[in-house]
């Protein structure tokens, strides 16, 4: 469990680095990368896509989840 926190927070700092005007401040991007980690791991299952084993498949599926929560949240954002 702490393994998973720690690598959704590195993943969801890694995602407001990489989307657009900087996502939502460090603490919301390392909550929602912890949340874009159990969504990444779903979604790559889910279309069968495998990763590399160990921590770097997990980072990469954690940055993966972490922009499409990101994206997601920032869509929401801006039509309110």
């Amino acid at each position: 469990m702490l393994y998973s926190i720690i690598i959704g927070g590195i993943a969801g700092w890694l995602a407001g680095k990489l989307m657009k005007g900087g996502g939502f401040g460090l603490v919301k991007n390392i909550i929602l990368g912890i949340i874009g980690g159990f969504v990444g791991g779903w979604l790559f299952n889910i279309l069968g896509i495998y990763t590399f084993h160990g921590e770097l498949g997990d980072l990469l599926e954690g940055v993966i989840g972490a922009v499409a929560i990101l994206f997601v949240a920032d869509l929401i954002k801006k039509n309110k």
